[in-house]
């Protein structure tokens, strides 16, 4: 195992330890990417573009001053950049696959988005709710927004063992056979740079689950890898 590895299998120990105060609390958290081709070149051809990101605290803001996470740090970069896109950001702290599914139409209705960006799971995770719910929930949310004409990327997420090294495995794994059967780019881990870094603890709040705001730069780097192509 190499030492990017063993910090990160470091911090994922240490989040267990904090498994039942995000449960209490309801917030949670919260590349190599999975190449792959989405429909909704009639929503892409749509002026400006509109970016829906879907979302658990990771996304929210957690903890944080607003305008300084990841998803504000992307609205920023796109004017910086003239890419003439729109973000709203309908991320909500311990939200889970469920709770997405169930509020995407309506956001789907009201947004029109030409990009929608799902990450969501990790709460699914924390609570043992079971794999193969997970990832129904995310194809049926990936198949809603290619129906509404957007183009659709997955944001994978890691857990800490506590349910198991089997489960926790198979998780990180849900994301990549989503993203493959349904033919969407993935990010398969949003903490990537900052999970595994050798201060690592250095870059997380007190429950050293969610990330401090230095962390979000990183964050936004990682999800931009693979929007930009999108774009």
């Amino acid at each position: 195992m190499n030492q990017p590895q063993m910090r990160r299998r470091e911090w994922m120990l240490h989040c267990s330890a904090c498994v039942a105060t995000l449960a209490v609390a309801g917030a949670l958290s919260g590349p190599v990417a999975a190449q792959g081709r989405t429909e909704g070149g009639a929503a892409a051809a749509r002026a400006p573009r509109r970016i829906l990101v879907l979302g658990d605290s990771l996304s929210a803001e957690y903890g944080l001053a607003r305008g300084s996470g990841w998803v504000a740090l992307l609205e920023a970069r796109l004017k910086a950049q003239k890419l003439g896109a729109e973000v709203i950001n309908a991320s909500i702290s311990g939200d889970t696959t469920s709770g997405g599914r169930s509020r995407l139409p309506a956001l789907l209705k009201q947004h029109q988005p030409t990009h929608l960006i799902v990450e969501l799971g990790g709460n699914d995770a924390l609570r043992g709710l079971p794999l193969k719910m997970t990832r129904e929930n995310l194809a049926a949310m990936v198949q809603a927004g290619k129906a509404a004409g957007a183009k659709v990327m997955l944001v994978g997420m890691q857990i800490p063992p506590n349910m198991g090294a089997s489960y926790a495995r198979d998780f990180e794994n849900s994301f990549k056979t989503v993203a493959q059967a349904e033919k969407v780019p993935l990010q398969p881990f949003l903490l990537a740079g900052v999970a595994d870094r050798a201060d690592a603890a250095e870059w997380f709040q007190g429950d050293r689950i969610h990330p401090l705001a230095k962390a979000h730069p990183v964050m936004l780097d990682n999800v931009w890898q693979v929007l930009r192509p999108m774009l």
